[in-house]
């Protein structure tokens, strides 16, 4: 019976959940799901001067929004805890000792000034910077020496020579390195703390890890990794490495990209729907097989494969992720999406933070009015601005259309329905309408616009009767009376 596929998602805790995290984390939890496996979250925190406290909670938050559920982390346990590095020092202990004691690694004294004047020299001499290996073969009197100094060692591991480290990896094939260009790498710092290229390959040992999911940025350190279990005569685990995601310039996404939304938690707060988020990166670099695009979490787990997955770089287009959200928005319940937007409207003091019944349903009137339009439930604020102008602008287009000479009977005659009407729902509002046409003579755009036009100050927009019901008698009022 074969091995079940166990995969992990391990972030350094430093912060929110960034997309490029997301999808490692979302393409782990489908295949996990799909084979039946076990989707692990995992926690490595041995840089601490970038350790973030919430990082931890932030990175959960994120996944947990995504409906990425996971069987073993920090909150729940598992076998294999604890799930933090810094928890589980105690444990790669007697590997560093199997290093040291088979010669596959040794004890370095240099210090951070001696390395930096050796990187220097080679860059003058036009050589790739690389360790000279100068502690390599230390005599018991030497390294006594430099103890007496006071000198804390770290510890590197031992490459050997004119070696070719190769593997297949699940996206990019087949893949080689020549040992030469590596040099002698430090896995355990002089605190006695384990390096991320260290740790980690203990980790998913321990673990039991038999994927290692992550971005192209790591394909550098694979060989170090194969290269430390091969020492420890460790199985190797199976590797696919992601493409880069890139701004919509098609230039590596940087932290400071402006032109994208780049964290979880931000889509959550911008009342994006994690549906749709989740469907957008998973096209990040993942295609299926036919033209459809609209996939459930559940339709992904079932049709998401590494083999369709490409290793040319994702282009993270902001317009097609509107796009996406917009679709789902205008599948989604009324009361759903209103949860999402009223906030944001109290939040810019458009409406009070506690709302009575009538000033909630008039509110999820509202947002059920822009439900169509909405790219993301934050745009409700501008797209209903209007509602709460204390005054009325009126661009050159709308002020010409005003100076005609049919609008003050138009609007004359429909103040005069208003303040006759018994309400304004949007049926009664109809019949109104009808009234003035019958007053006035004038229909269509001249009758329609003209309303819309001295009661919006806009030329186009939402269905009218909705407005003109939303708005609300005292409201139409004023501003009728406001434009006569």
């Amino acid at each position: 019976m074969s091995t079940p596929l166990r995969v992990r998602y391990a972030p350094s805790p430093t912060g929110h959940l960034h997309i490029g995290g997301a999808r490692t984390a979302l393409f782990d939890y489908l295949l996990a799901r799909k084979n039946g496996g076990q989707f692990v979250v995992r926690f490595e925190d041995t840089d601490q001067t970038r350790h973030v406290e919430s990082g931890v909670q932030n990175q959960l938050d994120g996944l947990s929004w995504l409906g990425l559920n996971w069987d073993e982390s920090v909150d729940i346990g598992g076998p294999y805890a604890p799930y933090r590095q810094m928890e589980r020092l105690g444990l790669y202990q007697p590997f560093i000792d199997q290093l040291l004691n088979e010669g596959n690694a040794y004890h370095c004294y240099c210090t951070e000034q001696e390395l930096e004047r050796e990187r220097e020299e080679q860059e003058a001499r036009g050589e790739t910077p690389q360790y000279s290996e100068r502690c390599r073969h230390l005599t018991a009197e030497q390294k006594a020496e430099f103890e007496a100094e006071g000198r804390k060692p770290s510890i590197r591991f031992h490459v050997p020579k004119d070696k070719i480290i190769a593997f297949k990896d699940k996206v990019r094939e087949e893949v080689e390195f020549e040992t030469n260009g590596i040099g002698d790498f430090i896995i355990v710092r002089p605190d006695g703390i384990p390096t991320y290229n260290f740790a980690v390959v203990l980790d998913d040992h321990l673990m039991k890890i038999s994927l290692v999911i992550r971005g192209e940025e790591h394909l550098t350190n694979t060989p170090r990794q194969i290269m430390l279990y091969e020492a420890l005569g460790l199985p190797v685990p199976d590797f696919a490495h992601l493409s880069l995601i890139l701004n919509p310039d098609r230039k590596k996404m940087s932290k400071r990209d402006e032109s994208i939304i780049q964290f979880v938690q931000q889509y959550s707060e911008l009342g994006y729907l994690p549906e749709a988020v989740v469907n957008f990166i998973a096209l990040l670099g993942w295609s299926p097989g036919g033209e459809v695009e609209m996939f459930t979490l559940d339709e992904l787990v079932e049709q998401f494969d590494l083999d369709r997955v490409s290793k040319s770089p994702a282009v993270f287009d902001m317009d097609k992720l509107n796009w996406m959200n917009n679709h789902y928005i205008k599948q989604a319940p009324l009361d759903r999406i209103a949860g999402l937007a009223i906030p944001h409207l109290q939040k810019a003091g458009l409406i009070s933070a506690e709302l009575s019944e009538d000033q909630q349903r008039w509110a999820t009137e509202l947002v059920g009015l822009y439900q169509e339009q909405l790219r993301y439930a934050a745009e409700i604020v501008d797209l209903a601005e209007l509602f709460f102008r204390e005054k009325l602008a009126f661009d050159d287009e709308a002020a010409a259309l005003l100076a005609e000479e049919h609008v003050p009977a138009v609007v004359q005659s429909f103040l005069k329905q208003v303040e006759g009407a018994d309400s304004l729902a949007p049926e009664n509002v109809q019949k109104l309408l009808k009234a003035v046409q019958a007053e006035t003579g004038y229909k269509g755009k001249q009758l329609f616009m003209s309303i819309r036009v001295a009661l919006t100050g806009q030329m186009h927009g939402r269905d009218l009767n909705m407005t003109i019901h939303l708005l609300g008698r005292e409201k139409v009022q004023e501003r009728l009376r406001a434009l006569l």
